[in-house]
């Protein structure tokens, strides 16, 4: 079997952006990471539109979830973690040491690859959970966000009689716009997601996919997917990352139809990954 280095195959990125585009909602610059000494990502430099989803693909252990990490500071959570370069949210470097950690998270929401509603909650309070700590107690405007926030994910019709019913009472397609209604009731700006229908079955994939077309509406949205269907039905650009490394990156017809690098061409058609 012919290897991808027997080829000589480059695995050189095909476009980087090594300046502030002024055009982006975030923006990665030369962005490394590291679990210990171990590198994960090598100098990658991603531009993210605002309303457009962003999908980024690749074989499991090219370093999508901790980019994805690294764009809401979560990565800096892991012990002996590190990164270095930059990650702009409106122009701004979200790495700035004045910059508050916690106000970045609330402003670049996370979606997760397991729907992960908190099991002591109600529906109600898991969506409201955010909002509470930020203040936000009990009232109307409470009920009016928890309301707005499980209709925008097509959820309140189905549980509008439930709401005080365990959060995990609920299908795993239901946990997970759960969770999706949890991150937007903070009215974020970007929302991460990180494999979110990788544990759902295809018609729970079906309503995600519909709500994550639907949410870019109101916010830029980046998605990790190992599923290259997926990619190419609710991306407007797509990423693809090799060995910690961005190889390409365009709209998504392009990468997919007409990929500049034979590698994405290779990882496309399923030679390998």
């Amino acid at each position: 079997m012919t290897t991808l280095a027997q080829e000589n195959i480059t695995t050189k990125p095909s476009q980087v952006f090594q300046e502030i585009d002024s055009n982006a909602k975030m923006q990665a610059i030369n962005v490394d990471a590291w679990f210990g000494q171990k590198q994960i990502l090598k100098s990658v430099s991603l531009s993210v539109k605002p309303h457009t989803v962003t999908a980024i693909i690749g074989p499991s252990g090219c370093g999508k979830s901790t980019f994805l990490r690294c764009f809401n500071r979560m990565h800096e959570l892991v012990p002996n973690a590190k990164m270095v370069g930059q990650i702009l949210l409106d122009g701004k470097n979200i790495y700035d040491r004045r910059i508050d950690p916690v106000q970045i998270r609330r402003r670049v929401g996370m979606v997760f690859q397991k729907p992960n509603p908190f099991p002591t909650m109600s529906i109600y309070d898991n969506v409201a959970a955010g909002l509470k700590l930020t203040g936000v107690k009990t009232g109307k405007s409470l009920d009016e966000v928890v309301k707005r926030s499980l209709e925008q994910v097509t959820l309140w019709d189905e549980v509008k009689d439930d709401l005080k019913k365990p959060g995990t009472s609920i299908s795993g397609g239901q946990q997970q716009r759960l969770c999706i209604a949890r991150a937007i009731a903070l009215q974020p700006e970007v929302i991460l997601m990180d494999e979110p229908c990788s544990a759902l079955d295809p018609i729970a994939t079906a309503k995600i996919e519909k709500l994550v077309i639907e949410l870019k509406q109101t916010y830029a949205v980046v998605i990790v997917t190992h599923n290259m269907q997926q990619a190419s039905r609710v991306s407007d650009y797509t990423a693809f990352m090799y060995l910690g490394e961005l190889i390409e990156f365009g709209e998504t017809g392009q990468i997919f139809e007409n990929p500049k690098n034979r590698l994405t061409e290779k990882y496309i058609t399923g030679e390998f990954g």
